[in-house]
């Protein structure tokens, strides 16, 4: 299995030179305590409690998975719930929540930093805090002052859990197909009844009290979307004093038998008449659930981030020391039977992928992480509307692409190990089949696609893309007289030009038919997320070339960056022509096969 070590250097190198988060945090109301020395310990003490607690029980996890007994509940895998109690103790749950209710109160930005290294030391036990900060949030947001006194002081200090419950077997992501009922009680509370399926830790046996998020309709309201109303839904009801009391009824009917993620209790959830409380107003259910679902986005996209880290740890220390034939150019171990395979360019093609992926989707998450900070701290109105124009814009692409590439890295650490990646001693297939569900849960690739397409860009007349294409823009502007940059920044203008121009060829075939919208999307949002990439290596390597001009730091650490940059824009920047050319297709080819034809 591999051993995580959470990679320090690289993720301060994007936070303190690249993102600048000191003055980000400075800037921020009520972020100047997040000061450098605060920072710096948090991370370091996270990547300790990664690499030492989480990281020795991620092959556990995979190979007990969780046991669910007659009674309902479910017993989570060897070490899962001590490693949690060490959570809760050191305070981590509270880290980015309000100050009101128990939390720390700093930036949501650094709570994704963490969440990294979780993630990536073990992605199954950190779904179980993960899903509590969705919760969380959609409390802080929506909820009555009551609701968040009854609530949020446990959640955010890890005593309670949350889930989302969202799903059911008839509806995924047409949501507006859903069944489950509420009926309204004499005191204002509410009978829920329906089943939720695919509900991720749904019940498990490391928290006091579970406090689930549930979607169900009200007697009477419109069909489809418009008629979703947004529950507070406990496993254990509570009194007035907040303690917990009586059994809710509600219970896990069953485990799904899941590809990956066995960690993590993924449950069938039967709400029998269970006691529910109303977030919001009735039929708005929808609209406060995307507080949830965009917080689990962001969530998903660091899984994104730590497949490709994770993986292309393990791949790399193999490569170093597996020997297999010899390079093709010459010896360069004589002294051993044959070469580590890191000296055959196949394997640096496929290493190299990999660590493009993860530095550069690791900026754009910190970037989207600092938007997010500003939407929901800064105190200028201006500030705040560009932020979440912004962060409505890239959590599409930050959610689809980087799970794909995700995905695609993990597979490429299964085929660095050659046989013994297919072989579950090594831990490698694990990563792949943890991460297939980060294409498929909160919304599929296809799902995100349209909502970046349809939704972001074409329904906002592009101008929510013009927000991210000026940065881009301005950048390239601003090396105009630096000939060491223009390897960069020359392909970069040519395609934001052209992500333009394909954006308007979409939106004028999409005014004759809008399946055009469809037939495009998913080509049109990786060739936005290879782009989007582009910019932050792009801006990677001047951060690196301006080091090295000025003799700081290590010097090797830094050429490695720029050099990883020409991989990315000679190797992996191209793809960008074949989505083009599947954008401009459009949807003649897709449509002219009629149904019946699609037989067997």
């Amino acid at each position: 299995m591999p051993e995580y070590k959470a990679p320090l250097k690289d993720i301060e190198f994007v936070m303190n030179d690249v993102l600048n988060f000191e003055q980000h945090y400075a800037n921020l109301p009520g972020g100047e305590e997040a000061t450098p020395d605060l920072v710096n310990a948090i991370l370091v003490e996270a990547a300790k409690f990664s690499e030492e607690i989480l990281s020795p029980i991620n092959q556990i996890g995979d190979q007990q998975g969780c046991t669910r007994h007659e009674d309902g509940s479910v017993t989570t895998p060897d070490g899962f719930k001590e490693a949690y109690q060490q959570y809760v103790e050191g305070g981590w749950p509270s880290l980015a929540h309000d100050v009101e209710f128990g939390g720390q109160g700093l930036p949501e930005s650094l709570g994704s930093v963490i969440s990294e290294m979780v993630g990536a030391a073990n992605w199954s036990w950190g779904m179980y805090p993960g899903l509590s900060h969705g919760c969380m949030n959609t409390l802080s947001s929506h909820g009555t002052q009551e609701q968040k006194q009854a609530y949020l002081p446990k959640l955010i200090s890890g005593e309670w859990t949350g889930t989302m419950c969202l799903t059911e077997p008839h509806a995924g992501t047409d949501l507006g197909l859903l069944r489950t009922k509420a009926e309204p009680n004499n005191d204002g509370s509410y009978n829920i009844s329906g089943t939720k399926i695919f509900i991720s830790s749904g019940e498990h046996d490391m928290s006091d009290n579970i406090v689930h998020i549930v979607l169900a309709r009200l007697p009477g309201a419109p069909k489809g979307t418009k008629g979703i109303s947004l529950f507070i839904v406990p496993k254990f009801n509570i009194d007035a004093q907040g303690n917990v009391g009586d059994r809710n009824a509600v219970t896990c009917g069953s485990l799904e038998h899941k590809m990956g993620i066995h960690g993590n209790s993924t449950c069938v959830m039967n709400f029998d008449g269970a006691k529910g409380f109303l977030i919001g107003t009735e039929n708005r259910g929808l609209n406060c659930m995307f507080t949830f679902m965009n917080t689990a986005r962001i969530g998903t996209a660091i899984q994104g981030l730590t497949a490709a880290e994770s993986s292309f740890q393990g791949a790399l220390a193999y490569a170093k020391d597996r020997l297999q034939m010899r390079s093709l150019s010459g010896v360069k171990q004589p002294d051993s039977v044959a070469d580590p395979i890191i000296v055959h360019p196949d394997v640096r093609r496929m290493l190299l992928t990999q660590k493009a992926f993860a530095e550069g989707n690791r900026a754009l998450l910190y970037f989207g992480a600092q938007q997010n900070d500003i939407a929901h701290m800064s105190d200028n109105v201006e500030e705040r509307k560009q932020a979440e124009d912004l962060l409505s814009f890239l959590t599409p692409i930050m959610k689809a692409f980087m799970t794909e590439t995700g995905f695609e890295s993990a597979n490429h650490g299964v085929q660095v190990f050659g046989g013994h990646g297919f072989i579950a001693e090594w831990g490698m297939e694990q990563i792949v089949r943890d991460t297939r569900i980060a294409m498929l849960y909160e919304g599929t690739t296809g799902i995100q696609a349209l909502d970046l397409l349809g939704r972001k860009v074409l329904m906002s007349q592009g101008e929510l893309l013009k927000n991210f294409t000026k940065i881009v823009h301005q950048f390239v502007k601003g090396q105009a007289d630096n000939s060491a940059m223009q390897e960069f920044t020359k392909p970069l203008a040519d395609l934001n030009k052209e992500w333009g121009e394909l954006t308007m060829e979409v939106g004028m075939k999409a005014m004759q038919n809008q399946d055009e919208v469809g037939a495009a999307s998913v080509d049109y949002l990786m060739y936005s997320g290879y782009v989007t990439l582009a910019y932050f290596w792009a801006k990677m390597a001047d951060v690196a070339q301006r080091k090295l001009t000025e003799g700081e730091g290590n010097a090797a650490f830094y050429q490695a960056k720029i050099e990883t940059a020409r991989f990315y824009f000679a190797r992996i920047l191209p793809r960008t022509l074949s989505h083009a050319a599947m954008v401009k297709a459009g949807n003649s080819t897709l449509a002219a096969i009629d149904e019946a034809h699609f037989s067997f």
